[in-house]
């Protein structure tokens, strides 16, 4: 039966892509952000709605009042596609930090883009870096939330990989809080195979870290902010699997 639904999800996503980018296409044309952020929106929102009731999957989330009204760089854990969906309606002005090659998927990239995501091209160095903080900035003067997933890649539940430091930058140089989120998404669509398994997937919103220790001292209360969130939630403790670590 799981495998039957991962079928039947894996059709409704493609058509519902297929079909959206087509309708898209007007919006391209028109140029206007607004538009294209609540479209995608839209398209996220029927993405998980279809995930719910075709794979069984709950999606419980707490934390929510510890969202400021105005600009944040939002901090998740990323361990499925999942994390990419739940955030556009989350937020009310989200802007992702993205990797360059999602913008050359047809029909989807060209909207992201228009929507206000910010690419990085991670093989540019520090350029790539400038280019994300100047992206950043204005996605910041334009009132919006940028999620960010500080690990890089999406990793195993209750793995430890090294964030990376881009995170405390952007936040330290915007003047702009974190808001630690810790998760359990790749337990249930996990980041490689095409299975989605039944259950909840928990979102955990932690209270706002404020940006003005050291980055060293931001890093660190991240990753503190995770574990806490993770015990309080039953969720998977992030673990250094590189030294062995154990829990």
């Amino acid at each position: 039966m799981i495998q039957l639904r991962a079928v039947l999800f894996a059709v409704y996503f493609f058509f519902l892509t297929l079909l959206m980018g087509i309708g898209a296409f007007p919006i391209r044309w028109l140029k206007k952000r607004g538009l294209a952020l609540h479209y995608a929106q839209l398209w996220a929102k029927l993405t998980l709605a279809g995930l719910t009731r075709i794979c069984r999957i709950e999606i419980d989330i707490s934390g929510l009042e510890n969202i400021p009204a105005g600009p944040c760089l939002i901090a998740s854990q990323h361990q499925s596609y999942f994390d990419g969906f739940v955030w556009m309606n989350l937020s009310q002005r989200p802007a992702y930090i993205i990797k360059q090659e999602l913008t050359r998927i047809p029909l989807v990239g060209p909207m992201l883009l228009l929507a206000g995501m910010v690419p990085v091209e991670r093989a540019a160095g520090a350029k790539a870096l400038r280019d994300m903080m100047r992206r950043a900035q204005e996605s910041f003067a334009e009132n919006r939330q940028i999620i960010i997933f500080p690990e890089g890649t999406r990793t195993l539940p209750g793995e430890r990989v090294p964030l990376q430091p881009g995170v405390v930058a952007l936040a330290k140089q915007s003047d702009v809080p974190i808001v630690p989120v810790a998760t359990n998404s790749g337990a249930h669509w996990p980041r490689q195979g095409f299975l989605k398994y039944p259950g909840r997937i928990v979102i955990a919103i932690g209270k706002p870290i404020p940006t003005q220790a050291g980055r060293g001292a931001l890093i660190g209360a991240i990753t503190q902010a995770w574990e806490g969130l993770s015990h309080a939630n039953n969720l998977p403790i992030p673990v250094d699997n590189s030294v062995g670590g154990t829990r």
